[in-house]
């Protein structure tokens, strides 16, 4: 009798489904009175992000299609004038490619550095958290501490780094560190390193404690030796440290201004001058604000090209990562 059984089951079936009764107005009302809550506490972020971060760059976007002083009506229109000035000033391209051979140091030099002390501090060593401290110090120092700091030290003749390279028999060296433009930029990165490297050591140690013992432990006991534990199990595992390391290094190096300017303002004969400084320059020293302004709009269109392409490419995995495990959460 399938028939009639499966009659008495589908009957079964229908009466113990209960008919879902169809959404009250009064709870659509509920939403749309629950978006306007989220809406109404987004006014005070929008209003602030609209004055303080949109509208300064439409204003230097629509200023830099002008020749203009600073003062007095914007009357003289050259489009993309300023532009064409910009790319074809040799000395604006010198500023980008010192950007970019302070971004390759800072990739290549200072991380590794800071990775390497993070390594040997994440060991069992007798006062580390006062190497850790000494070494995070410098970053709590404000720049222009620094470059006081540094601008007395390296001062030609009577500075610290000129009695230094006497005792090594450096007497080349003495009196150039920040007066010749062939040493003034290797002099610039190494105060970089010494101010920014103990933040870069902190992540990474950050990321090397969340690394589980176990894992180390259990390749230990397979035989594997500390380069191959470094090479196969933490350096893969401290990847998304490491991306965000790099891409803070990066965008830090592209506005890099107010040690450089501090030190040496830009020189001597432009030899140390970055892309903010030049920004500066031509802003608040020379006054033609509508060119500054077209600095200030590719140094943004480059910040921002690299940032969009560095999420988009780089750190996808890394994002979306942190998206699923606070979903799971």
């Amino acid at each position: 009798m399938p028939s009639s059984g499966s009659t008495l089951t589908e009957e079964r079936t229908e009466e113990a489904v209960p008919v879902r009764p169809p959404a009250p107005a009064r709870s659509l009302l509920r939403g749309w009175g629950d978006w306007a809550s989220i809406a109404w506490f987004l006014v005070p972020a929008l209003i602030l992000f609209l004055v303080f971060v949109l509208a300064p760059i439409v204003v230097a976007v629509w200023t830099g299609f002008f020749k203009w002083g600073g003062i007095g009506p914007m009357d003289d229109f050259v489009g993309f004038g300023n532009y064409t000035k910009l790319f074809g000033d040799q000395v604006f391209l010198g500023d980008l490619g010192r950007g970019l051979y302070l971004i390759l140091m800072s990739v290549l030099v200072q991380l590794p550095f800071a990775l390497f002390t993070a390594v040997l501090l994440n060991q069992r060593l007798r006062g580390r958290a006062v190497y850790r401290m000494l070494f995070f110090a410098p970053y709590i120092l404000s720049e222009v501490v620094t470059a006081v700091l540094f601008t007395m030290i390296f001062l030609p003749g009577a500075g610290m780094a000129d009695h230094i390279a006497g005792l090594f028999g450096l007497e080349g060296l003495q009196g150039k560190w920040l007066a010749d433009p062939s040493t003034v930029v290797p002099t610039l990165f190494v105060v970089m390193i010494w101010k920014y490297f103990g933040f870069h050591m902190m992540l990474f140690l950050a990321g090397l404690q969340s690394i589980p013992s176990e894992i180390l432990e259990a390749a230990s006991i397979d035989g594997a030796g500390a380069w191959q534990r470094f090479r196969h199990i933490t350096l893969p595992l401290l990847g998304p440290t490491i991306r965000i390391s790099v891409f803070l290094s990066i965008i830090g190096s592209i506005q890099l201004f107010d040690l450089v300017w501090v030190m040496t303002a830009g020189g001597p004969n432009h030899s140390s001058e970055t892309m903010a400084i030049a920004m500066f320059q031509f802003g608040f020293k020379r006054y033609q604000v509508g060119y500054a302004s077209a600095i200030s709009v590719v140094l943004f269109m480059i910040s921002l090209v690299f940032s969009l392409f560095y999420q988009r490419y780089v750190l996808r995995r890394d994002l979306s990562g942190a998206v699923t495990s606070g979903g799971d959460r």
